[in-house]
């Protein structure tokens, strides 16, 4: 190992002599290369060329790394082996939402959309030059991912249970700022698992627009939908009965809460809200509808207007009465959704302005791709005995023992 070691202090004597300014990114590849041989060395348990009675594997060549420092891009020649893997501790992976970050900020800074924000933002990310073949490398890796998260098949029905929203996301289109709708589904799988079904973008949340998203959805196998939990957009309502025509469909109550509140004065809001809530604590279906027709009744006389409201509401403000009482605290509402699109506008908040819809999708499907994977692999969000209650069939063998999360409840209204 004294090779490397002299090549690195050769190297530092003759740039310290000529005053080249790159001598510490070439000394940095030097000493680089002998700490991932040394690592290597140690992993297999022999150095290169060396006969070991204990050896594990064989080198296998290189693959070409390029490395963004401070003292600039280094190219990497990290080693292969023929058995397993090496990454060295040093190049440790970025997530993808991470990668996909950067990668925004990358190219609104090279289209020349970024701001001060922005720019001492890719400072702290160790990248202080930024070209476009540096974007174009990072965005190819992270769109081919994220397509094939958005294409795969919809394998793990049936899918009893769906959840659809849409969220707002600024875009630079045309030589202005413009709202686009990013729409995103999520499921329980037959696994009692969530998975996150798809996402997608568009100039506006029309019944065009969902019609279209959900299309594409069966298309890559969605089946077995009993109920579709979302807010009571009269697009997205239609959309639901064309494509899952069999279909329940469970209006958000904490939407539908806040929209009833509207019909009472400000001071009786929290006793109305209060005994409009007592409908969902019932024990059974029928205590459900019992109560539902007592607080109408109740709020006639004072609130006609909230009362009729209710009254006419009933179906789909209750539907989830209809499926196993195990379930109804995770399904009489879109807060599961909701916490979802607070992780995502998390991440694309920093970003602020998107350059462009590919940059929106790049972004939201790679922190959807994460949350996806880590649900997989997870506590289940249902249990298989309540959830055969609903599917009728026994889930699918896995690989992996999980949990159903007590913890994940939807937000009281």
């Amino acid at each position: 190992m004294t090779t490397p070691t002299m090549d690195a202090l050769d190297i530092m004597r003759k740039h310290a002599e000529d005053a080249d300014v790159d001598f510490l990114r070439e000394t940095l590849q030097v000493v680089l290369h002998a700490v991932m041989d040394a690592d290597v060395s140690q992993q297999i348990r022999a150095d290169l060329h060396e006969h070991a009675a204990d050896r594990t594997t064989y080198r296998n060549g290189y693959r070409p790394r390029r490395w963004d420092t401070r003292t600039g891009t280094i190219d990497l020649r990290i080693p292969k082996l023929r058995e397993g893997s090496y990454l060295p501790a040093f190049l440790e992976p970025r997530r993808r939402s991470e990668q996909a970050l950067l990668a925004v900020i990358q190219q609104a800074y090279v289209e020349g959309v970024s701001t001060r924000r922005v720019e001492d933002l890719v400072q702290a990310l160790g990248c202080d030059g930024i070209s476009k073949s540096q974007v174009s490398r990072i965005c190819e890796a992270l769109d081919e991912q994220v397509q094939t998260f958005r294409e795969r098949p919809l394998d793990q029905g049936p899918y009893p249970y769906i959840w659809l929203d849409a969220l707002t996301q600024k875009v630079r289109e045309g030589g202005r700022v413009v709202n686009i709708a990013v729409v995103v589904a999520t499921a329980v799988n037959a696994r009692g698992q969530r998975e996150i079904l798809g996402l997608d973008t568009g100039a506006s949340e029309d019944g065009a627009f969902w019609l279209s998203f959900l299309r594409s959805l069966a298309a890559r196998g969605l089946s077995g939908v009993q109920l579709v939990v979302s807010d009571a957009h009269q697009g997205l309502k239609d959309a639901i009965a064309a494509v899952f025509s069999g279909a329940s469909w469970q209006r958000c109550r904490t939407h539908f809460m806040t929209n009833l509140l509207t019909r009472v004065p400000k001071a009786a809001q929290p006793m109305v809200g209060t005994i409009v809530r007592s409908m969902f604590e019932q024990p059974s279906a029928e205590e459900v509808w019992a109560q539902q027709a007592r607080v109408v009744e109740q709020l006639a006389s004072r609130f006609p207007d909230a009362a009729r409201m209710l009254a006419d509401a009933a179906p789909e403000v209750l539907a989830f009465a209809a499926f196993p009482q195990q379930h109804w605290r995770k399904i009489r509402s879109n807060n599961p959704q909701e916490r979802l699109n607070l992780e995502i506008r998390r991440r694309t908040d920093v970003v602020g302005i998107f350059p462009n819809r590919a940059a929106v999708l790049r972004l939201v499907g790679a922190v959807l791709a994460e949350q996806h994977d880590e649900w997989l692999v997870g506590r289940r969000y249902l249990a298989d005995e309540s959830l055969r209650l609903v599917t009728g069939a026994s889930p699918p063998s896995i690989t992996f023992q999980a949990k159903e999360d007590p913890e994940r409840l939807p937000i009281a209204v």
